[in-house]
């Protein structure tokens, strides 16, 4: 009769401890599921940061609705764009701004070299309202001090200007910059007043690292950057 009584108890206690090693592999299994699923998100959220990473150009979504105020990469358009990505540049490596081609500023769209990034783009005035607009370009995120070496020409309407970091010694613009970065963390800053309706500005962003620059060294290798531009109407009439 003990004996029997021991057998029934073992029993129990073997369903017991089957019942808790099924409920400890389904919670192994759902967080396997859970950690696949994070890696996998972090895996799309570097490949798009990664494809749109270098930059992009945005107007407030108001401003196109209400405004009129419109994003393309060419001058004749069919749709309204509130943002603009330039493709990326792999494995970028230094070059000397004169060996930009002549004709970087005619090209619609992406058009970029080994290494740099070329983006022509239009501002569109496509509503019923003269407006002032202004605009930013910004860093929006920057790895190992790249940013020291960086050269950023902006042309506009096909006048161009070199942007650049203050020396790191502090002493002052760099000599193939037309400008110094507004702040650390600012490029430059454009505006438009008396933008007419159906006018039209041309930009043409040309980002590259420049060789010649005494903080382009070892250091930076591998280093990323991330600019962004934002447009907004300040006054319609």
């Amino acid at each position: 009769m003990d004996e029997q009584i021991r057998d029934v108890l073992e029993l129990r206690r073997t369903a017991k401890e089957t019942k808790r090693y099924l409920v400890v592999m389904r919670v192994l299994g759902l967080l396997a599921i859970i950690l696949a699923a994070i890696v996998a998100a972090a895996y799309a959220i570097s490949y798009f940061y990664d494809k749109f990473g270098s930059f992009t150009v945005r107007i407030n979504k108001y401003d196109m609705v209400r405004q009129g105020l419109t994003l393309s990469e060419t001058p004749d358009y069919e749709i309204s764009n509130a943002r603009l990505d330039a493709n990326t540049v792999h494995d970028m490596t230094n070059i000397s701004g004169e060996d930009l081609p002549d004709n970087i500023d005619k090209i619609n769209g992406s058009h970029n070299g080994e290494s740099y990034i070329a983006y022509t783009f239009y501002l569109i005035n496509s509503g019923d309202d003269t407006i002032t607009y202004t605009g930013e370009m910004t860093i929006e995120n920057v790895t190992q001090g790249v940013d020291e070496a960086i050269r950023v020409a902006v042309y506009k309407n096909g006048e161009r200007t070199i942007y650049g970091k203050t020396k790191s010694n502090g002493g002052g613009m760099e000599g193939d910059c037309d400008s110094e970065f507004t702040s650390s963390t600012v490029v430059m800053t454009t505006s438009h007043e008396n933008f007419e309706p159906k006018a039209k500005d041309k930009y043409t962003i040309v980002i590259w690292l420049e060789g010649n620059d005494p903080d382009c060294v070892d250091a930076i290798i591998g280093g990323t950057l991330k600019l962004g531009m934002d447009f907004r109407i300040t006054e319609s009439t």
